[in-house]
């Protein structure tokens, strides 16, 4: 085996994941009439999102939202990018790719609520239970797992990585020795 090929290990496949992105969408879509709002969280939801949408038969207002990393030492996030639409008496559902500590969607969940939505549920792909910090619950998950550091599939290593069609468990001190590390066995997987 070679020093790449043990870098990384493929999590979900690609169709692992669009046979769960679709039945997510069927969920939503029976869910919630026309006019839900999806908020996808900024960058790393990007994919999963557009790939629900599509497998929506409601038909969906989509909106992003924005927030920095962790301040040092603080634990705080704050908007970058906020909605476009007013989200006042309508369902709302928050899509990010990953739930892990909690932290973030927890933050935003305090600060959506706060503007009036009818309804308010979260969406992820992957939910990280045993890493929560603060207690959120997801509604609508696609997969429970728990390895630490994941690629691929929108969620990436210093930009890199988004666009790979599998979600891979990677070690984030070997890919901050060689970002690209990855590249020859993630990009011919799927």
């Amino acid at each position: 085996m070679s020093e790449r090929s043990e870098r990384t290990n493929i999590v979900l496949d690609a169709t692992e994941i669009q046979e769960t992105v679709r039945r997510l969408g069927r969920e939503l879509s029976v869910a919630y009439d026309d006019d839900v709002v999806l908020v996808g969280l900024l960058k790393g939801s990007v994919v999963f999102l557009a790939d629900l949408v599509r497998a929506m038969t409601a038909n969906p207002i989509v909106d992003f939202l924005q927030v920095t990393s962790f301040a040092e030492g603080t634990g705080r996030v704050r908007i970058v990018k906020d909605l476009d639409h007013d989200i006042a008496g309508r369902d709302v559902v928050l899509v990010d790719a990953v739930l892990d500590t909690g932290l973030t969607v927890s933050y935003l969940l305090n600060e959506l609520a706060g503007r009036g939505p009818r309804s308010l549920e979260v969406c992820v792909l992957v939910d990280k239970t045993s890493r929560r910090v603060v207690p959120v619950d997801a509604r609508f998950v696609g997969f429970a797992r728990e390895e630490p550091y994941l690629v691929g599939y929108g969620l990436d290593h210093a930009e890199r990585y988004r666009n790979v069609p599998v979600l891979a468990a990677a070690d984030p001190l070997i890919l901050a020795g060689d970002p690209d590390g990855l590249v020859p066995s993630l990009y011919h997987r799927g």
